[in-house]
């Protein structure tokens, strides 16, 4: 049980009839509402929930799927290798298989100690951008980092150094309920150590990055790019604080701007980029969308290592790892009729989380077809949102600005305990919990958060069983 509900069972002494002209009161589950993705949604509720695939598969694509999980699941190899299908790996990586940071299908961690690994987390580098890179910042949305680059590789293959050790060490503060209730939040400190190939530029910009969950990934990219500019507000039209907006960015297929959906910022505007991009900056494996080396220009050394074949990841291997991201589905939300879980819901929409976490998008024509025309649950806009200064990166990227974040789903959070074995929120991991999530909510987000403060202990408990419900 979360720490948080302890006192559960005193939610029945909620008044909620207070709730504002514009809050719902909720007292009954809506239609539908526990299939969070539609017929693709999956009843599956043990540590495998996030790996299944979307319930309306048929057999024959289920073996699709498997074959996509093979190469996303198995581990790749240095080259030259007798493994020519799975050969080529970095020289310079953070990982040797997509599993290994979205374990279980699930959401990553950061380090567990000051000197831990970084497994399943990455920094994403650059340094201010200035008219002779126009063009760079135009495909990448960033100006890399001279020497490193624009992601550090914290490993490599033998026989090359790796750039750098990742050291992220936390200072703390207290923040304080209306009721006297305190909880302590952590605030991240990076260091990057053992430097392998001399020191970083002196402006060079830092961003730490924790790998997200892998769920109904297919569904979210098959939302109508009008169903999401609908929710787009950036001069706050309406005058109730949240002035979300879409990030645009560069289409590696079409060399024109889109509408950017996946990633911590929303900078891929399609999954298959997303895949592409993860294996050639995670793995130092090229495709037909990203070709060259993912050593920079002064990383000599590294880019006299062998390689395994151009491209590296095949188009019939990428399309597979293509199919299986797309289809992996969102499990089934639970306790969607018990009263605490509706009052819970009630004081989400009271305090105005449904502004950027929209409940209720209906999907439209999707290259898989059972993602079309799905009502679908993910509690997204998908939109750019300044959280405040306490989360900000200070890292533009494309049009996202370095206190701005793309609105993260909310669907599956409650298994991220039983998928991933920790409670590690946010886009860095920092938040402990849910409770430390919500509070760390600033920017657009302030006024939610001040309400949320203002609730009692059986109000909290009352949210936070929400939120475990999804």
């Amino acid at each position: 049980m979360h720490p948080f509900l302890r006192a559960a069972p005193a939610f029945l002494a909620l008044g909620l009839t207070g709730c504002g002209d514009q809050a719902p009161r909720f007292t009954q589950a809506e239609p539908g509402e526990a299939r969070s993705a539609g017929d693709a949604t999956v009843m599956k509720f043990d540590q495998n929930a996030f790996s299944m695939p979307s319930a309306n598969l048929s057999p024959v694509r289920r073996l699709d799927f498997s074959v996509g999980n093979s190469f996303f699941r198995n581990p790749w190899v240095i080259a030259p290798s007798s493994t020519t299908a799975r050969d080529g790996l970095g020289p310079l990586i953070n990982t040797n298989a997509c599993q290994s940071c979205h374990i279980k299908d699930g959401r990553g961690h950061p380090p567990q100690s000051a000197e831990g690994n970084a497994v399943s987390t990455l920094v994403r580098l650059s340094i201010p951008a200035g008219p002779e890179h126009a063009e760079v910042v135009r495909q990448r949305g960033i100006a890399p980092a001279p020497t490193y680059g624009g992601q550090l590789q914290d490993m490599a293959i033998p026989g090359v150094k790796p750039e750098g050790k990742v050291r992220i060490s936390y200072e703390t503060r207290t923040e304080r309920f209306a009721d006297g209730f305190e909880v302590e939040l952590r605030s991240p400190r990076l260091a990057i150590t053992e430097l392998g190939y001399g020191q970083m530029h002196p402006q060079t910009q830092f961003s730490v990055r924790v790998a997200p969950a892998m769920i109904g990934l297919g569904l979210l990219e098959a939302i109508p790019e009008s169903a999401l500019l609908a929710n787009a507000d950036p001069d706050d039209r309406d005058g109730n604080g949240i002035s979300g907006r879409p990030n645009r960015v560069y289409d590696q297929v079409t060399g024109e701007s889109a509408l950017g959906r996946f990633g911590w910022k929303a900078g891929q505007p399609n999954l298959n980029q997303q895949n592409a991009d993860a294996f050639f900056n995670d793995m130092g494996l090229t495709s037909s969308l990203l070709t060259g080396s993912s050593c920079t220009e002064r990383q000599h050394d590294c880019r006299a290592m062998p390689d395994g074949g151009t491209p590296e990841v095949s188009d019939n291997i990428l399309a597979m790892v293509l199919f299986y991201t797309r289809n992996l589905g969102v499990p089934a939300r639970r306790n969607v009729d018990a009263p605490q879980v509706l009052a819970g819901k009630t004081l989400f929409h009271r305090a105005g989380c449904q502004s950027c976490h929209v409940p209720t998008f209906t999907t439209g024509d999707a290259a898989e077809p059972e993602h079309a025309n799905q009502v679908i649950r993910p509690y997204t806009d998908l939109l750019l949102h300044d959280m405040g200064p306490g989360l900000a990166d200070h890292r533009p990227e494309f049009e996202a600005t370095g206190s701005e974040w793309r609105t993260p789903p909310l669907w599956g959070i409650g298994m991220t305990e039983q998928v991933s074995g920790h409670t590690q929120f946010l886009h860095d991991g920092r938040a402990r919990n849910l409770l430390e999530a919500i509070l760390w909510h600033g920017g657009e987000a302030e006024q939610a958060k001040q309400s949320v403060l203002g609730f009692d202990n059986d109000e909290r408990s009352a949210l936070l069983a929400f939120l475990e419900s999804l």
